[in-house]
Formats: structure tokens, C-alpha cells, sequence
């Protein structure tokens, strides 16, 4: 499935933490370690976040995304060695089977200082969880970025969110709810708004590092020989700041 990591700290190239690690986010698109349940390399797009500005004053998320391989990209090594920030979220991309392969179905998913991912994927997608279409807007719906269930997630996460709940529920609250349709979906989902990142761990790999001042989750470790990375048990919800993260028992039940 796919790959993806958030960070928050001090501000850094993007080029520095998505391509220029031993196991960056680039390389980790064509040699990942543990893909888990399906999938090989991660070849059907990609998407980097950055936020511009500060969350609490006029900051607004940003993004590039293309529906080719990371690598085959030839403009992003310059791109992404001109912006800095100090909250990224990138993701890359091996499309479910039967879904489309377009830049507009690649995470991540933004509005105002959100930024969303997911690694996984919603069983009997789209039937099985249809009713919860019924929650949403006609033109929450109208404006998906794509007919996937990527995208449909975040129509759900941002509902929440706009709804005033914080980014552990909205993350809780949508899991167990897909989860009460199409139970055998697997549901790593990432979210942040620049201040915090939430994450979920639901039938794939994630991993955790706290430094100096800073935090970054992801799917893989993209320095494994260095110190201080933990890997989060599945079946986990993360909440973490650039100062503090917990790790708790990922409530299953539907809202």
C-alpha cells in the first residue's frame, strides 16, 4: 500500500526530509521494506504538503502532487531543495486496484492548514460503506478530489473537524464507522493542521521519533541505523506535537 510521514519542528528543506535520507520517502516508492497486505512498490503518484506560514495566523496548506512515479519526477529535486517549513506531510502513492491513477487522487488532501493521508484501504470500496455518504453534504460530495476512498475519508475526517471535534475524534469517529460497515478495511490514517499530528494504526506499519524540538511519524524509518525511532503497535492512535506525543489503545467502536 502506500507510504507516508508528517513532520513538525524546526523548518527543513523538503528535499531533506523526503529524498535525501537513506530511506526517504523516495525510496521508499520503488524499494519499501514493509508493504504489508498487499502491494510492492509505490509507483502511482505522489504528493508533498508544506504549510506556509503560521498555523495560527493566516497559514494556509500547500502542496504539489503528481500522478507519476516520485522518481520519475525530474523537477522536484529543485523544487523541493527552494521550500522550507516547519510541518510537511507527504505521501506516495500504489493505487488500489480499480481506482484511478491521477494526480488529483493523491494524498495530501488539504484544506486550510489540513493536511490528510491514508495508507490502506476501505473493503468493497464503494458499496460497503455508502450509507455514510448520507452524513455529507451534496457538495462535499460533489467536490471530491477523486472517486476513491482516499478521498472519501477526508470528506468524513473534514466533516468532523468542521463540526468542532479535535483531530483525535474526527480520526476515532470515522475509523470505527468504516469499520462497523467493511471491518476488514485497513486504515492508516495521518493528519495535521501544523501544531499536532494524529494518526491511526489500523493494518499497517508506522514508526515514531521524538527530537529536539521536533517529531516525525512515517511509515518506515528513513534513517533505520539511527537511534531514538519507535514503532507504534498496530491498532494505536498517535497524537503528537513538536514537544510531546502519546501512544493509546485505538478506540474500534463506531460513533
Amino acid at each position: 500500500m502506500c507510504r507516508h510521514l508528517a513532520y513538525l519542528g524546526p523548518p527543513v528543506l523538503l528535499a531533506d526530509l523526503v529524498l535525501r535520507q537513506p530511506h526517504s520517502l523516495l525510496h521508499q516508492s520503488y524499494a519499501p521494506l514493509d508493504m504489508r497486505s498487499g502491494g510492492t512498490i509505490n509507483a502511482d503518484g505522489f504528493g508533498i504538503g508544506w504549510l506556509a506560514g503560521d498555523p495560527g495566523d493566516g497559514g494556509v496548506a500547500r502542496r504539489y502532487r503528481r500522478g507519476v512515479p516520485m522518481w520519475t519526477d525530474a523537477s522536484l529535486p529543485g523544487l523541493a531543495a527552494s521550500i522550507s517549513s516547519n510541518a510537511i506531510l507527504a505521501a506516495v502513492r500504489n493505487a488500489t486496484p480499480g481506482m484511478p491513477i491521477t494526480e488529483t487522487a493523491c494524498a495530501p488532501f488539504i484544506e486550510g492548514v489540513w493536511m490528510f493521508s491514508l495508507n490502506g484501504v476501505i473493503d468493497g470500496w464503494p458499496s460497503s460503506v455508502a450509507p455514510l455518504a448520507d452524513g455529507l453534504g451534496p457538495a462535499d460530495l460533489m467536490t471530491l478530489d477523486a472517486p476513491t476512498d482516499s478521498a472519501f475519508l477526508w470528506a468524513l475526517v473534514r466533516q468532523h473537524l468542521s463540526e468542532g471535534r479535535s483531530p483525535a475524534t474526527a480520526l476515532t469517529r470515522v475509523v470505527g464507522d468504516v469499520l462497523a460497515l467493511a471491518p476488514r478495511s485497513r486504515l492508516n490514517l495521518l493528519l495535521s493542521d501544523g501544531r499536532s499530528i494524529a494518526a491511526t494504526t489500523f493494518g499497517h506499519t508506522l514508526w515514531l521519533r521524538q527530537g529536539r524540538g521536533s517529531v516525525t511519524v512515517s511509515s518506515e524509518a528513513f534513517d533505520p541505523g539511527e537511534p531514538g525511532w519507535k514503532q507504534v503497535p498496530d491498532l494505536s492512535l498517535v497524537m503528537a506535537t513538536a514537544a510531546e506525543f502519546s501512544i493509546a489503545p485505538l478506540d474500534q467502536g463506531s460513533s
